[in-house]
This record gives C-alpha cells, structure tokens and sequence, in this order.
C-alpha cells in the first residue's frame, strides 16, 4: 500500500484526503478526509487578483493540513489548484506560499485535467458498462465530463456558484432579474460545453461538489450531514427544481438554519443549485447519481499509479 495525501484548492474550498492505495488493485482505505472553505476566489472574478485575506485563510488552512500530512507519516503529496488559481495574476504569491508551507509545488491544472481527474474519482466505483455524464459544480467553474470508463469528451467553463454569486447578486437573495441573468449565463456555459461535449447521450448523470452533495441532503430531508447518506443516492429533477424553488425562496437566516448547510455555503448555494438544475433540464435527466468521490480521489488515484509508488 501507498500512503498518499491529496489537496485539492478550488475556489470556494481546500480539501485534504489522506489514504493508503494499492497501486495494483486500486483498493483505497481513507485515513483522514477533510475540507475547509477560504473563499480563494474572492473578488478574482472582478479583480483578476487572489485578494490577501484570501490567501491567508488558505495558507491557515495548509498550515493544519501539513501537521496532519506529517502526523500520518505520507509517502507521496500532490497539490492541485483548480479555477480562481487559473485566473489569477498574482497566482505566482500563492504557489510560493504552498511551496513554503507544504513542500510541494502546487500544480494549477487546467480545465481539462481537472475534469479527467473529477471522472476517474466519481466512476471508479461504478458499473462499467455505463456511460457518464459527470458534472463537478465548483466554485469558479463546472466541468462536463463524458466517458465509459475513460474520458470520451471533456470541457470546463467559467460559471461556478462563487463567481456567478460574485458576478450576480447584490443582497442576501438574489432579484427575479438576477436570477434570470445567471440562467442566462449559464446557458451560455451549456452551449459552449455542448460544442465538445455530447451532453445528451450519457446514460447516467453523475453529480460532484459542494453544490451538489448539499442539495442532495436538503432533498433527503437529512437532519445533518451525512456523506454515507448522500453518497451514491439518487436525486430526482422534481426533487432539485423543489430544493432550488426552496432556495430561491428563502432568506439568508433561513438558508443558514438548513441542517445540512455548511456556513461557508450559505451565500452561494442558490446559484450551484441553478446549476445543477439547468444542466438537468437541459440533458434532460430524470434524476441526478451523487457522489461524494471526486477530483479529490482522482489526484490521490493520480499518485498510487505513478512508476516510484510501486
């Protein structure tokens, strides 16, 4: 086995999964799993620039993922840092940062891998004979992801719920007016996936991220978070246009007070689920599979299968 430690910096969250793999079956047995939100992309969509309190709370957060990386003794740690990185001009501060912080160069991947990686963590554990529409919601972007069990056809775009919240809404709750400017954006987003990207063709729609997994447990009805609970369920569109006309509805306070909302979700939660809606209807999918596995397991796969771990 292969004691492998990935981290995963997106722009709403930086997630730490520490695991011991068997590089020639695969068989993976996580250690620790963990994910805090620092908001990295702050303002990147106005600015173009990773804002300074942003990065503080990011490098705070690598600072407890390093102790935990040492406390388990890793034997290989792979970085990568997604969207708000991408687009940053001062992204040069924050790779510098990580590097002092956990030793490692963090690689800012682009669009494309980071959807090969979001696939090969969501399907490892599903049927094979099924071809997947992996959709992974994060927070500056969403990647479309088409394959049976290797990538057919891949695409990220530029809506993700932080930047479409930051791009959008100007309250606590987004106006009829800015909810349609965020459809309308994220039309655009579809048209320019659906350009490379069969979206329509899949035989199962599979959902990723923060965005995603907390819809799901609003519509399990769960009184907490439960990862077990929501992993691998089903959710169906009546069900995610429900939770949506819920989120639309409600205020601040009352998003908040969701059990299973994380507070560094509240804000942006109603703009992931447009998302998540508007990819349904426009694949026309009945209901939504789920996973909790993701980029984060696709870059800890990504090491275990490299020649120095065997």
């Amino acid at each position: 086995m292969t004691r492998v430690a990935a981290v995963d910096c997106g722009t709403n969250s930086i997630r730490l999964l520490v695991a011991d793999i068997d590089p020639a079956t695969g068989e993976a047995v996580d250690l620790d799993r963990r994910m805090t939100i620092v908001r990295l992309g702050q303002g990147v969509d106005r600015t173009g620039r990773l804002a300074p309190e942003a990065l503080e709370r990011t490098f705070a957060a690598c600072r407890q993922y390093a102790a935990v990386i040492a406390e388990h003794g890793v034997d290989q740690v792979r970085f990568a840092a997604t969207s708000a990185s991408r687009d940053a001009e001062n992204r040069d501060e924050f790779t510098a940062g990580v590097r002092e912080i956990l030793g490692v160069e963090p690689e800012v991947i682009s669009g494309d891998q980071e959807a090969e990686f979001s696939f090969a963590g969501a399907t490892r554990e599903l049927p094979g004979s099924d071809e997947y529409l992996v959709v992974d919601i994060g927070g500056g972007s969403t990647e479309f992801v088409v394959g049976r069990e290797r990538v057919r056809a891949a695409r990220s775009v530029d809506v993700g719920c932080v930047r479409l919240t930051e791009r959008h809404v100007s309250g606590q709750t987004p106006t009829e007016a800015e909810v349609a400017a965020i459809r309308a954006d994220v039309a655009a987003a579809l048209d320019l996936a659906e350009r490379t990207v069969p979206l329509r063709e899949a035989d199962v729609l599979v959902g990723l991220a923060g965005s995603v997994t907390t819809v799901a447990g609003i519509a399990l009805e769960l009184p907490a978070y439960d990862s077990a609970a929501i992993h691998r369920s089903r959710i169906s569109r009546a069900q995610v246009d429900a939770v949506t006309a819920r989120l639309l509805a409600a205020t601040h306070d009352e998003r908040a007070a969701i059990p299973v909302m994380h507070p560094g979700r509240v804000d942006v939660i109603t703009a992931g689920a447009l998302v998540l809606q508007a990819v349904m209807e426009r694949v026309g999918a009945a209901e939504v599979v789920v996973s909790e596995h993701d980029i984060l397991d696709g870059i800890a796969h990504s090491l275990a299968a490299r020649p120095e771990s065997s």
